[in-house]
């Protein structure tokens, strides 16, 4: 029974192994324009975030590799996904530009924690992003979907062209929103002030 539970500790972690796994299927999806089977891969992704984050604290299976990787992989898929769709020009190339900053920014900070020997998870305020970025990412497929196989006329979206885009603002909101956030939790627990920056010498 020991043993079960010993390997079943592993499921949250290989759930989150496999959406790195399914990245370039999404990536390769997307390059030739079947925006279905892209839109199938990225939910199956989706669940398997929801599935290993369930399964981690339900069966109290947090690790701190699992808190590392779990972001990682969202962050990888969002950004492969964006960098995709940019350079099919389907997104303009300057919400990309943002996200790299944040991104470069949390990992210079994440990186500066764990030398701290603080493991960075993700808050719920940087789930609301990666949602929203999804969201955004999936209304960009139907808009192309639609007119790629012209399943509706021509100017049925005319009243809001490429409505994405408005998700994908949210999207960025959300996602200066959570650096601050993160920035003031740190700092309101003393690893950002000033004669906590020096990294001690071993």
């Amino acid at each position: 029974m020991k043993k079960i539970k010993n390997w079943c500790r592993h499921i949250p972690n290989a759930l989150t192994i496999l959406r790195f796994i399914l990245i370039p299927f999404i990536v390769l999806s997307i390059v030739d324009e079947n925006y279905i089977e892209a839109f199938i891969f990225l939910t199956v992704s989706g669940l398997t975030d929801i599935l290993d984050g369930f399964i981690a604290r339900k069966f109290n299976f947090i690790t701190n590799f699992g808190k590392l990787i779990d972001p990682l992989a969202d962050k990888t898929t969002q950004i492969a996904i964006l960098v995709t769709l940019a350079l099919k020009d389907i997104i303009p190339m300057w919400i990309l530009m943002i996200v790299f900053i944040k991104e470069f920014v949390m990992i210079a900070g994440a990186s500066f924690l764990y030398g701290k020997e603080l493991v960075v998870s993700s808050k719920w305020y940087g789930k609301l992003a990666t949602v929203l970025f999804y969201l955004a990412i999936v209304s960009s497929f139907i808009i192309k979907y639609v007119d790629a196989t012209s399943l509706l006329p021509e100017d049925t979206f005319s009243f809001v062209p490429h409505f994405d885009i408005y998700i994908y603002y949210l999207a960025l909101i959300a996602t200066v929103f959570s650096l601050v956030m993160y920035y003031i939790t740190f700092y309101k627990q003393g690893y950002l002030k000033k004669e906590n920056l020096k990294i001690e010498e071993k």
